[in-house]
């Protein structure tokens, strides 16, 4: 007996040092047949990369990449699990594994669905966080880079400039946002005007189907490259990747932030923005900002006009001086700087030609605000009567701004079909925002009800027939998909919003490669109804 006692203390000792989530996650049976079916397809152990509810770690891996508030609380529907892929195959494997669970399959890459659609759902599912997917290989030779779904345009930005101080992408202005939604969803920045979008700069891809398979752009073939150059890439399969065409920036850009209010002729300003912004130069970007605020205890609009121009700072002052006098720019309201610095000024980051640029390394993990936004398309230009009674609607309402971003010069050159997105010939496009603070569900209700108002006040100012969105401004308030026997017709409400006439190829793709629908979200691509 007692030659067996040091034994016996031994492993108890051991199951005692054990944590508990490895006995809690191993009673877990859709844990338990997922991680045998991950491990095995995979041939190594998988127990690091698939998190359940009882893992000690399941609660910061999923709070890493929630980047709204709203959708960060106790009362949150939960993944049953996350998988953190650190390969391609790993991507296959998760895929094929948890098809025949029958759990909803959520694709994150940066956390940024404004609806929070890429890890929440009201069904059992599971998240598949391809935040480990970071790879950037920039060569500059070719002006090409690789980059994977889960890198972040920070990252983007940064690996461009080690390279490169002549070369760029055109993408957003957030540097945390994931690669992966970004470029499936379409990509627009403040180099539209001058490259088109980020998906009019693709030269390849790659992504993982519902069978597992790992393809590139000639193995997918093109119908399905151009559905996920644009249509959102969740609906189709798993994006890996894209391999992008760089282009030219010149050695200096100027930067301008310049304010009006009401009083001081805002109106007029915004007005005449309208026939300025999207038929200007194609160098400048410039995106125009509304909000109410209280200045000298009243009431009034703020509106912000930000630039970017692809040139010296004389350049673009001589320019608006004749195109759009309201404005007053001068020249000692302009910053010359480098493309990157002038990303991090974007950004809204301080002293951005002094300031460290590994900061856009920084992915800022576990960091939300409470938030709802929605968009719109302007095909006409708003009077300024119209102007006006905005500005009015917006004091009233205290709280929602908009954000105007001009289109013009090479988006109106691109056919409406070249990619899925179709809104090509609109002159600018709305975003509504509001942001708070407060963990509320009487404020939330009442800034949401805000954006809904303010929404609907503008439906005579913007396009129509159908009225337009744009996807990567996630709005569930248009539309969701139940994915019953009523899913094409609901599918089609919001994706005619989203894609126009685009929406019936992008069926036809669907069908054809996820005739099961097993990529799907409240807002993803409907397959084609079946006939009786």
């Amino acid at each position: 007996m007692l030659t067996t006692r040091p034994t016996f203390v031994f492993f108890f000792l051991l199951f005692l040092s054990l944590p508990l989530s490895s006995f809690s996650q191993s009673s877990n049976p859709v844990y338990n047949s997922f991680l045998k079916c991950f491990s095995d397809k995979t041939k190594t152990p998988q127990a690091q990369n698939v998190f359940s509810q009882t893992n000690p770690s399941y609660s910061s891996v999923l709070r890493a990449y929630i980047r709204n508030a709203r959708f960060n609380t106790s009362s949150t529907p939960k993944p049953t699990l996350i998988i953190t892929p650190r390969s391609a195959g790993h991507v296959s494997a998760a895929v094929l594994c948890a098809k025949p669970l029958n759990f909803v399959f959520k694709i994150r890459s940066g956390g940024h669905d404004y609806d929070g659609l890429s890890y929440v759902s009201d069904k059992p599912f599971f998240v598949l966080d391809l935040s480990n997917l970071r790879d950037v290989t920039v060569n500059i030779a070719d002006q090409t880079a690789w980059i994977s779904a889960g890198a972040t345009l920070g990252e983007v930005y940064y690996r461009i400039w080690e390279k490169s101080k002549v070369h760029g992408f055109p993408a957003g202005v957030c540097p945390t946002v994931g690669v992966g939604g970004h470029l499936s969803g379409g990509g627009y920045g403040n180099m539209l005007r001058k490259f088109g979008l980020s998906v009019d700069n693709l030269i390849d891809a790659k992504i993982v189907d519902v069978n597992g398979r790992i393809l590139d752009r000639k193995s997918m073939g093109e119908d399905l490259f151009w559905a996920i150059s644009g249509g959102g890439g969740g609906s189709f399969g798993v994006v890996l990747g894209y391999k992008v065409k760089l282009v030219p920036v010149p050695r200096v850009v100027t930067v301008f932030r310049v304010e009006q209010f009401i009083e001081s002729g805002a109106v007029d300003m915004v007005h005449k923005w309208q026939s300025v912004g999207p038929r200007t130069d194609r160098n400048l970007f410039l995106r125009m900002l509304l909000q109410p605020v209280t200045r000298n205890k009243v009431q009034t609009v703020r509106a912000t006009a930000v630039a970017l121009f692809l040139g010296r700072a004389d350049d673009v002052v001589s320019l608006l001086r004749k195109e759009l006098p309201e404005l007053a720019l001068k020249k000692e309201n302009c910053t010359e700087m480098t493309w990157f610095q002038s990303a991090l000024w974007w950004d809204n980051r301080l002293n951005a030609t002094l300031i460290d640029p590994k900061v856009f390394l920084d992915r800022n993990l576990d960091s939300s605000r409470f938030l709802k936004r929605k968009s719109d398309y302007v095909a006409t230009v708003i009077p300024r009567d119209g102007i006006e009674s905005l500005f009015k609607k917006m004091i009233e309402l205290g709280k929602v701004g908009l954000v105007f971003n001009p289109y013009g010069g090479k988006m109106a050159e691109i056919a409406e079909d070249a990619t899925p997105l179709p809104h090509r010939k609109m002159l600018f496009k709305i975003q509504y925002s509001v942001n708070w603070q407060e963990s509320s569900p009487e404020i939330e209700k009442g800034f949401l009800n805000q954006s809904r108002v303010l929404h609907s006040f503008m439906t005579e100012f913007v396009s129509n027939n159908p009225r337009r969105a744009y996807l990567n401004y996630r709005d569930v308030d248009i539309g969701v998909n139940d994915h019953g026997p009523n899913s094409y017709k609901e599918g089609e409400v919001y994706g005619r919003m989203y894609f126009g006439k685009n929406f019936d190829r992008l069926v036809k793709i669907k069908t054809a490669v996820d005739p099961g629908n097993f990529f799907r979200n409240e807002q993803s691509i409907p397959t084609l109804p079946s006939k009786a």
